[in-house]
């Protein structure tokens, strides 16, 4: 069994995170501003969470399916268009939509107005999937569809093909 104590002291309480405002890592995705607040270090990779700021007009990505993992958002600001097959819901803040594995799912802002949500995934493993994403878009090269499709397939994520794109923004 492994020890998950501070600096491996017998008896001694885990170590608590605290990730303060400002703090946590930051990764532009367009006109997506994500900041990573917890990547699956302190959790033992059973949660991570990270913080999106959605530009107004923001479409988001092809809809798609996590094979093994839950993820979940909840809207802090602004509104978000989730999308679920063939069927939308506005998010306004106060929303939170948790999407099983197997589920197709996309979202967008298409307000005028900033949005920003909350999202976690468990388990934490496809955080990683994020900063692949920038490193794809490093020196202002387009994400083509085939290099999104690659990149989450290295998280058990597949494009949803039979439904459509994100709403337009």
């Amino acid at each position: 069994m492994t020890d998950h104590t501070p600096a491996g002291r017998p008896g001694a309480d885990p170590a608590v995170s605290v990730v303060l405002p400002g703090q946590g890592e930051t990764i532009v995705l367009g006109t997506t501003r994500m900041r990573i607040l917890e990547d699956g270090t302190a959790t033992g990779h059973r949660i991570g969470f990270a913080e999106s700021v959605l530009a107004p007009h923001t479409s988001g990505p092809p809809q798609h399916r996590h094979d093994r993992h839950d993820e979940g958002f909840y809207v802090l600001s602004g509104t978000v268009r989730f999308t679920v097959g063939h069927h939308s819901h506005d998010a306004p803040a106060g929303t939170l939509v948790v999407v099983p594995p197997g589920a197709p799912h996309t979202f967008a802002n298409v307000t005028d107005q900033p949005a920003v949500m909350l999202s976690t995934f468990t388990p934490a493993r496809y955080a990683q999937y994020f900063r692949d994403l920038q490193d794809l878009l490093a020196d202002g090269r387009p994400l083509t569809p085939e290099a999104n499709a690659a990149a989450m397939a290295r998280y058990a994520t597949r494009p949803a093909a039979e439904f459509p794109a994100a709403p337009p923004a």
